[in-house]
This record gives structure tokens, sequence and C-alpha cells, in this order.
């Protein structure tokens, strides 16, 4: 799974790794998130590709009467998103999910009562992206409009399976060339998750 993630580059960086603008630039601070805060990381949708937006991580569906769902939904299984109503409403709102690194812990005894935490990065700690979904939710008490996403996970392979080895899960992490082309699939295929297979 993944609820920990981090950034540490500028937002000109992020610009000129994406080609695309921030929208609120001065909003953005480099920093090691905790999903469980339910912060504002950047993000890029398949609604404006040349945008470089802050939604809240943790997604809530449209329908959904208050947040507290997305203490469920941090994290969505590639392979149940289209049976789960969390995300099956959200199955054509892609997203990219912009990273540096991701924190997993090993668990050191049958119980996980003593574990090992890790920092996963990708060579040269390059900026990367995480496969996601998106949805824009309506608090009907305040009538505040949120915008939030979910990570897609699933199974861990090589070396994640050793690092994450309690569920031996991962979060899909897309090729560089192949990021894109996750925006702008029509649908959720088997040729679109394929393009998922990025291992680390």
């Amino acid at each position: 799974m993944c609820f920990y993630s981090k950034l540490s580059k500028s937002a000109q960086e992020l610009q000129n790794r994406f080609n695309a603008k921030f929208e609120n630039e001065n909003d953005y601070q480099p920093a090691i998130y905790n999903g469980f805060e339910f912060p504002k990381t950047p993000v890029i949708t398949n609604s404006n590709i040349n945008k470089i937006q802050l939604f809240h991580w943790g997604l809530i569906p449209h329908w959904a009467k208050d947040n507290s769902i997305r203490k469920s939904t941090l994290n969505a299984k590639i392979e149940t998103i289209h049976e789960k109503p969390a995300f099956r409403a959200s199955l054509n709102n892609r997203c990219l999910v912009i990273a540096d690194g991701f924190y997993e812990w090993q668990w050191l005894d049958e119980n996980g009562k003593s574990k090992q935490k890790y920092l996963i990065t990708i060579p040269g700690n390059e900026l990367f992206v995480f496969g996601g979904l998106w949805s824009i939710w309506a608090n009907s008490q305040t009538g505040e409009i949120i915008n939030t996403y979910t990570i897609l996970t699933t199974e861990a392979n090589g070396l994640m399976r050793e690092i994450h080895n309690s569920k031996k899960r991962m979060p899909v992490i897309l090729a560089k060339g192949n990021e894109f082309d996750w925006l702008s699939e029509g649908k959720l295929s088997n040729t679109a998750i394929e393009l998922l297979a990025t291992k680390i």
C-alpha cells in the first residue's frame, strides 16, 4: 500500500519536468506527506494536462454524505476498482500523482511489532508519478467544493515483495514514456492496465 510519500523538488522543477504550470504555485511546499492527514499534493488530471493542481489525498466520491470515507480511499486496488462503489464513478477520471519517493515498512516479525522503515526512490531521486483516480465532492453543509484523489496499487514484485512483506502490495508507478498515455486512455482497458507495469 502507499500511505506516506514525499516531494523534495521545487515548483519550477515540477513545471519543467511535466511541461505544465501550477494553478497556485505559492500554495505548494516540498514536504513528506502523511495520507491520513489528507494533505493537498500536486496532481495532473486528464481534464487539464497542462496544469498542476493541488488535490486532497483520500478520494471522496460525489455521492458521499460526508468525508469520512476518505480514510478508506487513500489507495485503490487496481484489480477491484470496477467493483468498488467508491471508485466506479471515477474510472475515467485519471490523474498523475507527483512524487519523488514513498515510504514502506517491512515486518521483522510475524505480527509486525518490529518494523524497518524504507524510503523508496528511483535512480537519481528523479520525479515520478503514481497512477491515480480523482473526484470532485461538494460539502452539503458548507457548499465547499473539494478535489480529491486515490493512488492505485498492484501486487508487489521483486524488491517490493521483500520490503512490503505483510500485504505484498505496491503503488502503481507509471513509466516515464507512458505517463500521459494513462491520462489519454478512454476507458480502463487491459491495455491501460499494462501501462501500469513499471516496477521498482
